[in-house]
C-alpha cells in the first residue's frame, strides 16, 4: 500500500510539473466568488467571470470565451469534485490579472486529478477540458492542502507585456 500511495505521488508530482502554475502574490485579484456545492450555481459563477473581464476592460471576444471556460471549469468542480465530500464544502473562483493575461481559477476540496479524456462522437460529457485546452492561452492545475486548482489563462489585455514562452 504504501509503495502504491508513493507511486502515486511520484506519478503525480510528475503530470503536475508540467501544469504548475503559482501565481505570484503580488498579482491583483480582480474579483472572487464562493460557491455551494449546488449544480444550479454555475451560471451565477459564469457571469460573475464574464462581467469582471468585461469590467476590467478585457479585449473583444475575452469576456464571452472567459464565462465558456470557467463555465466548463465550475461544472467540473461542482460535479466531480463533490464526490465524498461533505456538501457544506465551497468551490472558490479567482479571476486575477498577471500583466497581459486574465487568469481564472477554480478551486475544489476533492485532490483527484482532472482528467482530460476523449469523448466519442455521441456521448454527452467529456469535453470539457478539451474546450478549456483548445480556447486558452495556458492551462494546468496544482494539489493544494485543500484539494486542488484547477486554472487558465487568456491574452485579454494583448498592448501589456507578454512572456514569451505559452
Amino acid at each position: 500500500m504504501t509503495e502504491a500511495t508513493a507511486a502515486r505521488t511520484v506519478l503525480a508530482e510528475h503530470v503536475l510539473a508540467e501544469h504548475r502554475y503559482t501565481p505570484d502574490p503580488l498579482v491583483p485579484v480582480l474579483g472572487e466568488k464562493w460557491l455551494p456545492r449546488d449544480i444550479r450555481c454555475v451560471a451565477s459563477a459564469r457571469r460573475f467571470v464574464r462581467d469582471v473581464a468585461f469590467d476590467w476592460n478585457a479585449a473583444e471576444d475575452v469576456p464571452e470565451v472567459a464565462e465558456l471556460l470557467a463555465s466548463e471549469l465550475i461544472t467540473n468542480a461542482l460535479t466531480h469534485g463533490a464526490a465524498g465530500s461533505s456538501a457544506t464544502r465551497a468551490v472558490r473562483v479567482t479571476v486575477s490579472r498577471e500583466k497581459a493575461l486574465l487568469a481564472v481559477d477554480v478551486h475544489d476540496a476533492c485532490p483527484a486529478l482532472p482528467q482530460l479524456r476523449q469523448a466519442g462522437s455521441l456521448a454527452l460529457h467529456g469535453r470539457g477540458l478539451a474546450i478549456v485546452q483548445a480556447f486558452s492561452h495556458h492551462w494546468g492545475w496544482a494539489l493544494t492542502p485543500y484539494g486542488k486548482s484547477v486554472w487558465f489563462q487568456l491574452v485579454a489585455w494583448p498592448s501589456q507585456d507578454m512572456c514569451a514562452d505559452r
